[in-house]
């Protein structure tokens, strides 16, 4: 009996992870073409922006259609994209130190990177043992 509610458990925390790291990237990419959270061209570097062949809002629709697909992915398949995520929320914390600003939000995505390797890790078990989790 113990071992039915650990895998309800489980199954039930897998579940919320993937629709948080399915759904939000999602969200996030979707609103790179309309600013409605946020300016999104803000956190550009500006030495990065100074570099790029187009303008820094291209750049971020660019930015979303990754952050979309990335979403799809872990809705598809969370182990992969889990991992995805994870390296994705890390280059954009790392892209924020480079620049010197947002320290709040590189600390937010790395922290974010973390759930979402854990997430990774998590997926790759629950495929291993389906029989076992989904009991």
């Amino acid at each position: 009996m113990e071992t039915i509610q650990f895998n309800r458990s489980l199954r039930s925390v897998f579940n919320l992870m993937k629709l948080t790291f399915g759904i939000v990237p999602i969200v996030a990419g979707l609103d790179k073409f309309t600013n409605l959270l946020t300016q999104w061209d803000h956190y550009i570097s500006p030495g990065i922006a100074g570099m790029l062949p187009f303008s820094p809002h291209t750049f971020m629709m660019i930015v979303g259609v990754i952050e979309i697909v990335a979403g799809i992915v872990v809705l598809a398949k969370p182990a992969i994209g889990g991992f995805i995520v994870a390296a994705w929320l890390t280059l954009i914390a790392l892209t924020l130190l480079s620049g010197g600003n947002y320290f709040d939000v590189a600390v937010r995505d790395l922290v974010m990177a973390i759930g979402a390797f854990s997430f990774a890790q998590l997926a790759k078990l629950i495929s291993m043992h389906p029989v076992s989790i989904r009991a």
